[in-house]
C-alpha cells in the first residue's frame, strides 16, 4: 500500500479526506482542540500548514475513522492473516498441493521483510546536522500537560545481547534542544532492553522515527505475540519490503522514507521527573521519574511534515486504530492461545482496563485456566479485569456480552480477585504508582437466572437515580465519594435484601451515563480497582473467599485520582470564534 507519509496524504486528498488549515494555529492547546471537535464529528485528516512559531507542517486525524484505517492498508493484511490461520491444519505436514493452495497467503509473507537502500534513495538523509527537538511542532493537548510532547513517536531500540528489536509508541516529552523523556512503561519491549542496557551498566542506544510508512505507525502500536517483529509486521501491511538506509556514526539503519530520525542513547541510572500529560485513559497521568534520552543525530526531509495524534476520553484516534487492530490479529488468539475462541479489549475503558473473551469449557471451569493464559499474554497482562464466557457471541456488543455472563454467572464460584499485582502504569485505581489488582468474572454453562431488565421496586436511600444499563445491570448514583466513602460497603446489605435479582451494581457519579454504551464502559473501569472498590457479602472458606449476593462495584471519582481531561474554557471560546478562518466556506 502506502511506503510513506505522502503517499496516504495524496490518496486522503484524492477520496475529500484530508482538509487543510492555512489560518496560523499555535500546537499550544489551539491545534488540539481543532483536532478534537472534527474527529468527535467524524470529520477529515487536518494538515496544518501554517503552525505558530514552527516551520514545520501539523497532519493529525490521519486514522481517525475507520474508513480511513481500512484507506491505509487495504483488505490484504486482514484477508492474509484469516488465510493463513486458516490454512495451518494443510501445512501441517507440508505438502506440494497444499503448498500450492496456499500460494498467495504464503508469497504475502516471503514478500515481508526489510532491504537495504543506498543514501541516494532514502529521502530521509536529504538534510542531517545537530538536532534541535525544540524546533519541532510537538503540541500541548491539554493545559496541564507538563510541556509539549511528540504523540506519535516510533522508539527503535535492540536488545543489548541478542539484538532483537522492539519498536513502540512510548511518549517522548521535550525538554530542550538535545534532550527528552523516554516514557518507557513496564510490561512493554523497549522498557525490557533498557532494563537489560542498565543490569550491564550501559547506555542504550534509541533512534526516535516520526512520519514514514502509516504501517511503522500501526506495529508500534500493535499487541503483537512476542516472536513477530514490529518491521516484519510493518512490511506485511505494507505489502512490501520496508526499505532501511545504513548512515555513519549510528548502531541502528533508518527508515529511509520517514519524514523525520533523531539518534541517540538513553544513559543508565539516569532519571528525570516527566509529565503531568491528559492520557487515553482520559484523566492526566501524573508527574513521575523516567529514562532520558540524550538525542545526538538528526535527519529530515527538506519538506518535512510533523504528524500527531491527539489523546482523551475515547474516542479519540487511538480507539479506531485499535480497533483496526483488534480486527487483524483476532484470528492469530487461537493459535497463540488454544482454547481462546474470541477475545476483545474495550477502546472506550483505555484498552488495558477491560477484556472479554470466548472460551472453551470442556471440562469444570477450564475456563478459568483460559483465563490465566490470556492474562500471561504479552500486552494483556496489563488487563485489569476480565470478562469470560463460552456461549459464542459477538464480544463488540458489550450489552449483550455482558447479559450473556451475568445469567450465568454464579458469585461463589465465578468470581476471582487477584490482590497486589503491578498495573498499567496510566491507572491510577490501585492508589499506588504502578500497583493494583486484577479481576476475573466467569458466565459459563447454561443460564441459572433470568434477569430483569427495568428496576421497579423501591426508592433506595440516598440514592437519586437509578438506570438499567442492560439485564441484571444496575448502574446507581448517590452521595460522592467524599460525601461517603463507605457508602458502597454500606449498600451490600440492602442489595441483598431488595435487589438479589440484580448481579451486577454499579454505583457512580451520575448514572445517566447507563444511557450510552461509551460512558458505561468508560466511566466503570476506569475508576475502580478490584481489590479495593468490589464489595459484596463473603466468607472465607478453608483459604476459599465465597461472594454471595449481587456485586457492587464503586466507580465513583476518589479523591485522590488524577483529573479529568477538559478543554480550558478560553481556549474553547478561541477556537470557537476563530472557527470560519479554520474552515472557510
Amino acid at each position: 500500500m502506502h511506503r510513506n507519509l505522502r503517499s496516504f496524504l495524496d490518496q486522503l486528498r484524492r477520496e475529500g479526506q484530508l482538509a487543510e488549515i492555512d489560518a496560523p494555529v499555535d500546537p499550544y492547546l489551539e491545534l488540539a482542540e481543532i483536532h478534537r471537535r472534527v474527529i468527535a464529528e467524524q470529520g477529515p485528516a487536518l494538515l496544518f500548514t501554517n503552525v505558530k512559531g514552527k516551520s514545520f507542517p501539523v497532519v493529525t486525524n490521519l486514522f481517525g475513522t475507520s474508513g480511513r484505517v481500512d484507506m491505509a492498508f487495504g483488505p490484504k493484511p486482514e484477508n492474509t492473516v484469516k488465510q493463513l490461520v486458516d490454512g495451518l491444519d494443510k501445512l501441517m505436514p507440508p505438502k506440494l498441493g497444499s503448498l500450492w493452495k496456499m500460494r498467495q497467503p504464503l508469497l504475502s509473507v516471503l514478500a515481508t521483510g526489510t532491504r537495504r537502500v543506498s543514501a541516494a534513495k532514502a529521502p530521509v538523509l536529504e538534510v542531517s546536522g545537530e538536532p534541535d527537538m525544540t524546533s519541532l511542532p510537538a503540541i500541548t493537548s491539554w493545559h496541564l500537560d507538563g510541556g509539549p510532547f511528540v504523540t506519535l513517536p516510533l522508539v527503535y531500540t535492540e536488545h543489548p545481547q541478542t539484538k532483537e528489536h522492539n519498536l513502540g509508541m512510548y511518549r517522548i516529552q521535550i525538554f530542550d534542544r538535545q534532550t527528552t523523556g523516554m516514557h518507557w512503561q513496564i510490561h512493554k519491549g523497549g522498557g525490557f532492553h533498557y532494563h537489560e542496557a542498565e543490569r550491564l551498566g550501559q547506555p542504550l542506544p534509541v533512534t526516535l522515527t516520526i512520519g514514514g510508512p502509516p504501517a511503522l505507525i500501526i506495529s508500534a502500536i500493535a499487541p503483537l505475540p512476542e516472536m513477530v517483529p514490529e518491521l516484519i509486521f510493518a512490511s506485511l501491511l505494507t505489502g512490501e519490503k520496508l526499505n532501511l538506509v545504513d548512515v555513519p556514526d549510528h548502531p541502528h539503519a533508518i527508515a529511509a522514507e520517514a519524514e523525520f530520525v533523531f539518534g541517540g542513547i538513553v544513559p543508565p541510572h539516569l532519571r528525570r521527573m516527566e509529565g503531568p500529560f491528559g492520557d487515553h485513559f482520559g484523566y492526566y497521568s501524573l508527574e513521575h521519574e523516567f529514562p532520558v534520552f540524550q538525542v545526538k543525530h538528526m535527519w529530515r526531509r527538506k519538506d518535512a511534515i510533523y504528524p500527531a495524534t491527539v489523546v482523551g476520553k475515547p474516542r479519540q484516534e487511538d480507539f479506531f486504530i485499535g480497533e483496526y487492530l483488534q480486527r487483524l490479529l483476532s484470528p492469530l488468539f487461537p493459535v497463540v492461545m488454544p482454547g481462546v475462541k474470541a477475545l476483545w479489549t474495550y477502546g472506550e475503558t483505555g484498552f488495558h482496563a477491560l477484556a472479554g473473551a470466548v472460551v472453551r469449557e470442556s471440562y469444570y471451569k477450564e475456563a478459568m485456566a483460559h483465563a490465566f493464559r490470556i492474562l500471561g499474554e504479552g500486552q494483556l497482562t496489563l488487563t485489569k479485569f476480565l470478562l469470560v464466557t463460552d456461549v459464542a457471541c459477538d464480544l463488540a456488543d458489550f450489552r449483550r456480552f455482558l447479559t450473556i455472563v451475568l445469567e450465568r454467572f454464579q458469585p461463589e464460584r465465578d468470581l476471582l480477585i487477584v490482590n497486589d499485582t503491578s498495573s498499567d502504569t496510566l491507572d491510577y485505581t490501585g492508589r499506588k504508582f504502578n500497583h493494583g489488582s486484577k479481576g476475573v468474572l466467569l458466565g459459563i454453562g447454561d443460564p441459572v437466572r433470568d434477569l430483569p431488565r427495568e428496576y421497579r421496586g423501591e426508592g433506595i436511600p440516598e440514592i437519586d437515580r437509578i438506570v438499567s444499563f442492560c439485564p441484571g445491570c444496575l448502574v446507581l448514583s448517590g452521595p460522592s465519594f467524599e460525601q461517603n466513602p463507605d457508602f458502597a460497603a454500606q449498600l451490600v446489605s440492602f442489595a441483598n435484601r431488595h435487589l438479589q435479582n440484580w448481579p451486577l451494581i454499579c454505583l457512580v457519579d451520575d448514572a445517566r451515563i447507563a444511557e450510552r454504551e461509551s460512558s458505561f464502559l468508560w466511566t466503570v473501569f476506569t475508576r475502580f480497582d478490584p481489590a479495593h472498590d468490589l464489595y459484596a457479602e463473603s466468607k472465607i472458606v478453608r483459604n476459599k473467599i465465597r461472594y454471595e449476593g449481587p456485586l457492587i462495584i464503586d466507580s465513583r471519582m476518589k479523591p485522590f485520582y488524577p483529573d479529568e481531561v477538559e478543554t480550558r474554557p478560553d481556549i474553547a471560546e478561541l477556537v470557537t470564534k476563530r472557527w470560519s478562518e479554520y474552515f472557510p466556506r
